[in-house]
Protein backbone atom coordinates (compact mmCIF):
# COMPACT_ATOMS: atom_id res chain seq x y z
CA UNK A 1 0.00 0.00 0.00
CA UNK A 2 1.66 3.52 -1.08
CA UNK A 3 0.85 6.37 1.17
CA UNK A 4 -2.11 7.58 -1.46
CA UNK A 5 -4.77 5.39 0.78
CA UNK A 6 -4.02 7.09 3.70
CA UNK A 7 -3.97 10.89 2.40
CA UNK A 8 -7.25 9.57 0.72
CA UNK A 9 -8.73 8.26 4.13
CA UNK A 10 -8.15 11.86 5.51
CA UNK A 11 -10.21 12.48 2.36
CA UNK A 12 -12.88 10.32 3.55
CA UNK A 13 -12.76 11.77 7.22
CA UNK A 14 -13.03 15.01 6.69
CA UNK A 15 -16.37 14.23 4.53
CA UNK A 16 -17.65 12.19 7.84
CA UNK A 17 -17.01 14.93 9.84
CA UNK A 18 -18.92 17.81 7.49
CA UNK A 19 -22.01 15.12 7.73
CA UNK A 20 -21.67 14.69 11.39
CA UNK A 21 -21.67 18.50 11.94
CA UNK A 22 -24.90 18.67 9.77
CA UNK A 23 -26.54 15.93 11.98
CA UNK A 24 -25.27 17.57 14.50
CA UNK A 25 -26.39 21.64 13.35
CA UNK A 26 -29.69 19.88 12.47
CA UNK A 27 -30.49 17.91 15.97
CA UNK A 28 -29.67 21.13 17.99
CA UNK A 29 -31.28 23.66 15.71
CA UNK A 30 -33.33 26.01 17.88
CA UNK A 31 -36.47 25.34 16.27
CA UNK A 32 -35.77 21.96 17.68
CA UNK A 33 -35.72 23.59 20.91
CA UNK A 34 -38.59 25.40 20.59
CA UNK A 35 -40.71 22.91 19.87
CA UNK A 36 -40.20 20.81 23.12
CA UNK A 37 -40.75 23.99 25.13
CA UNK A 38 -44.26 24.89 23.06
CA UNK A 39 -44.89 21.53 23.90
CA UNK A 40 -44.18 21.48 28.10
CA UNK A 41 -46.72 25.11 27.74
CA UNK A 42 -49.03 23.79 25.86
CA UNK A 43 -49.50 20.83 28.03
CA UNK A 44 -49.20 22.83 31.42
CA UNK A 45 -52.07 24.87 29.44
CA UNK A 46 -54.22 22.11 28.71
CA UNK A 47 -54.02 21.37 31.96
CA UNK A 48 -54.97 24.07 33.38
CA UNK A 49 -58.03 24.42 30.98
CA UNK A 50 -58.81 20.95 31.70
CA UNK A 51 -59.26 22.72 35.37
CA UNK A 52 -60.87 25.53 34.62
CA UNK A 53 -63.91 23.81 32.16
CA UNK A 54 -64.45 21.58 34.95
CA UNK A 55 -65.51 24.80 36.78
CA UNK A 56 -67.37 26.41 34.05
CA UNK A 57 -68.99 22.83 33.56
CA UNK A 58 -70.02 22.21 37.23
CA UNK A 59 -71.50 25.95 37.38
CA UNK A 60 -73.07 25.37 33.75
CA UNK A 61 -74.61 21.83 35.03
CA UNK A 62 -76.23 24.43 38.21
CA UNK A 63 -77.52 27.41 36.38
CA UNK A 64 -79.01 24.24 34.03
CA UNK A 65 -80.92 22.94 36.86
CA UNK A 66 -81.91 26.34 38.37
CA UNK A 67 -83.53 26.95 34.71
CA UNK A 68 -85.38 23.67 34.44
CA UNK A 69 -86.63 24.17 37.94
CA UNK A 70 -87.29 28.09 37.28
CA UNK A 71 -89.12 26.88 33.79
CA UNK A 72 -91.87 23.95 35.59
CA UNK A 73 -92.28 26.15 38.46
CA UNK A 74 -93.47 29.20 35.92
CA UNK A 75 -95.50 26.21 33.86
CA UNK A 76 -96.77 25.27 37.17
CA UNK A 77 -97.74 28.69 38.26
CA UNK A 78 -99.39 29.63 34.70
CA UNK A 79 -101.46 26.22 34.93
CA UNK A 80 -102.54 27.00 38.17
CA UNK A 81 -103.41 30.75 37.44
CA UNK A 82 -105.47 29.36 34.44
CA UNK A 83 -107.44 27.35 36.43
CA UNK A 84 -107.93 29.57 39.02
CA UNK A 85 -109.49 32.33 36.39
CA UNK A 86 -111.43 29.71 34.45
CA UNK A 87 -114.60 29.55 36.18
CA UNK A 88 -114.31 25.67 36.66
CA UNK A 89 -113.46 26.08 40.16
CA UNK A 90 -116.07 27.41 41.92
CA UNK A 91 -115.54 25.99 45.89
CA UNK A 92 -113.97 29.12 47.84
CA UNK A 93 -111.73 26.48 49.75
CA UNK A 94 -110.42 25.46 46.43
CA UNK A 95 -109.99 28.78 45.18
CA UNK A 96 -108.36 29.88 48.13
CA UNK A 97 -105.56 26.64 47.93
CA UNK A 98 -105.10 27.80 44.33
CA UNK A 99 -104.30 31.08 44.63
CA UNK A 100 -102.29 30.79 47.65
CA UNK A 101 -100.05 28.39 44.97
CA UNK A 102 -99.86 30.56 42.62
CA UNK A 103 -98.41 33.51 45.11
CA UNK A 104 -95.82 30.63 46.61
CA UNK A 105 -94.90 29.75 43.15
CA UNK A 106 -94.53 33.16 42.25
CA UNK A 107 -92.15 33.74 45.12
CA UNK A 108 -89.74 30.47 44.21
CA UNK A 109 -89.65 31.80 40.58
CA UNK A 110 -88.60 35.08 42.11
CA UNK A 111 -86.39 33.07 44.08
CA UNK A 112 -84.90 31.07 41.10
CA UNK A 113 -84.13 33.74 39.19
CA UNK A 114 -82.23 35.44 41.75
CA UNK A 115 -79.69 32.31 42.08
CA UNK A 116 -79.62 32.12 38.01
CA UNK A 117 -78.47 35.33 37.88
CA UNK A 118 -76.28 35.04 41.03
CA UNK A 119 -74.98 31.89 38.85
CA UNK A 120 -74.50 33.45 35.58
CA UNK A 121 -72.35 36.10 37.78
CA UNK A 122 -70.29 33.23 39.12
CA UNK A 123 -70.02 31.77 35.32
CA UNK A 124 -68.82 35.27 33.55
CA UNK A 125 -65.42 35.43 34.88
CA UNK A 126 -64.83 31.27 34.44
CA UNK A 127 -66.39 31.96 30.92
CA UNK A 128 -63.53 34.52 30.00
CA UNK A 129 -60.67 32.27 31.44
CA UNK A 130 -61.71 29.36 29.35
CA UNK A 131 -61.40 32.02 26.12
CA UNK A 132 -58.01 33.48 27.39
CA UNK A 133 -56.49 30.45 27.65
CA UNK A 134 -58.30 28.84 24.39
CA UNK A 135 -56.45 32.04 22.81
CA UNK A 136 -53.41 31.45 24.56
CA UNK A 137 -53.73 27.64 23.28
CA UNK A 138 -54.46 28.91 19.96
CA UNK A 139 -51.44 31.28 19.82
CA UNK A 140 -49.01 28.88 20.62
CA UNK A 141 -50.23 26.26 18.53
CA UNK A 142 -49.58 28.91 15.65
CA UNK A 143 -45.85 29.45 16.94
CA UNK A 144 -45.62 25.52 17.09
CA UNK A 145 -46.93 25.46 13.55
CA UNK A 146 -44.26 28.31 12.37
CA UNK A 147 -41.55 26.25 14.46
CA UNK A 148 -42.42 22.95 12.57
CA UNK A 149 -42.23 24.73 9.25
CA UNK A 150 -39.08 26.63 10.38
CA UNK A 151 -36.91 22.64 11.09
CA UNK A 152 -38.79 21.26 8.36
CA UNK A 153 -36.90 23.33 6.16
CA UNK A 154 -33.91 22.99 7.68
CA UNK A 155 -33.99 19.56 7.60
CA UNK A 156 -34.93 19.81 4.05
CA UNK A 157 -31.80 21.94 3.53
CA UNK A 158 -29.64 19.30 5.59
CA UNK A 159 -30.97 16.73 3.61
CA UNK A 160 -29.84 17.52 0.55
CA UNK A 161 -26.56 18.61 1.77
CA UNK A 162 -25.93 15.39 3.62
CA UNK A 163 -27.43 13.26 -0.04
CA UNK A 164 -24.30 15.53 -1.63
CA UNK A 165 -22.02 14.47 1.18
CA UNK A 166 -22.96 10.85 0.73
CA UNK A 167 -21.93 10.55 -2.99
CA UNK A 168 -18.50 12.01 -2.59
CA UNK A 169 -17.67 10.02 0.20
CA UNK A 170 -18.67 6.75 -1.44
CA UNK A 171 -16.76 8.29 -4.76
CA UNK A 172 -13.75 9.17 -1.92
CA UNK A 173 -13.97 5.86 -0.28
CA UNK A 174 -14.14 3.36 -3.60
CA UNK A 175 -10.56 3.55 -3.83
CA UNK A 176 -9.52 2.41 -0.37
CA UNK A 177 -8.02 -1.45 0.29
CA UNK A 178 -10.69 -2.77 2.33
CA UNK A 179 -9.17 -3.69 4.95
CA UNK A 180 -7.89 0.00 6.03
CA UNK A 181 -11.92 1.39 5.36
CA UNK A 182 -12.65 -1.79 7.24
CA UNK A 183 -10.30 -0.33 10.60
CA UNK A 184 -10.95 3.38 10.10
CA UNK A 185 -14.68 2.64 10.21
CA UNK A 186 -14.14 0.74 13.48
CA UNK A 187 -11.91 2.95 14.61
CA UNK A 188 -14.61 5.85 14.17
CA UNK A 189 -17.39 4.44 15.55
CA UNK A 190 -15.43 3.80 19.01
CA UNK A 191 -14.16 7.55 18.98
CA UNK A 192 -16.55 9.91 18.16
CA UNK A 193 -16.43 10.10 14.78
CA UNK A 194 -12.74 10.37 14.27
CA UNK A 195 -10.89 7.38 12.91
CA UNK A 196 -8.00 9.09 11.04
CA UNK A 197 -6.02 12.02 11.57
CA UNK A 198 -2.90 14.01 10.87
CA UNK A 199 0.20 13.79 12.78
CA UNK A 200 1.46 16.95 12.88
CA UNK A 201 4.62 17.89 14.46
CA UNK A 202 4.53 16.03 17.85
CA UNK A 203 0.68 16.11 18.18
CA UNK A 204 -2.34 13.63 17.03
CA UNK A 205 -4.88 15.20 15.61
CA UNK A 206 -7.52 13.34 17.04
CA UNK A 207 -7.30 13.63 20.43
CA UNK A 208 -4.63 16.55 20.06
CA UNK A 209 -2.12 15.08 23.11
CA UNK A 210 1.63 14.70 22.32
CA UNK A 211 3.59 11.47 21.80
CA UNK A 212 6.53 10.60 23.45
CA UNK A 213 9.65 11.25 21.07
CA UNK A 214 10.56 7.43 21.56
CA UNK A 215 7.41 6.69 19.84
CA UNK A 216 7.72 9.77 17.10
CA UNK A 217 11.23 8.34 16.69
CA UNK A 218 10.32 5.00 15.49
CA UNK A 219 7.55 6.01 13.27
CA UNK A 220 10.03 8.26 11.05
CA UNK A 221 11.57 5.51 10.81
CA UNK A 222 8.92 3.21 9.06
CA UNK A 223 8.29 2.87 5.80
CA UNK A 224 5.66 5.97 4.12
CA UNK A 225 2.81 3.09 3.71
CA UNK A 226 2.88 1.95 6.83
CA UNK A 227 -0.42 2.20 8.97
CA UNK A 228 0.46 3.64 11.96
CA UNK A 229 -1.84 4.53 14.93
CA UNK A 230 -1.88 6.82 18.17
CA UNK A 231 -0.21 5.11 21.23
CA UNK A 232 -2.56 7.59 22.72
CA UNK A 233 -6.10 7.23 21.40
CA UNK A 234 -5.65 4.45 19.10
CA UNK A 235 -6.96 6.59 15.83
CA UNK A 236 -5.19 5.90 12.42
CA UNK A 237 -2.44 8.65 12.14
CA UNK A 238 -1.89 9.89 8.57
CA UNK A 239 1.75 11.63 8.25
CA UNK A 240 2.75 14.36 6.17
CA UNK A 241 4.93 13.39 3.08
CA UNK A 242 8.37 14.28 2.77
CA UNK A 243 8.88 17.43 1.65
CA UNK A 244 5.75 18.81 3.11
Amino acid sequence: MSAAPLEALLGVQDLDTAADQRRHHLEQHPARARLVALGAQRRDLGRRRDEVVARRDEVAGRQAALEAELEATEQRRREVSARLYSGAVSASRDLQAMSAEVDALGVRASQLEDEVLAVLDEREPVDAEVATLEADDARLAAEEDAASAELAAAEAEVGAELEGLHREREEAASGLPADLLATYERLRSRLGGVGAARLVGDRCGGCHLSLPATELDRIRHLPADALVTCDQCGRILVRRATGE
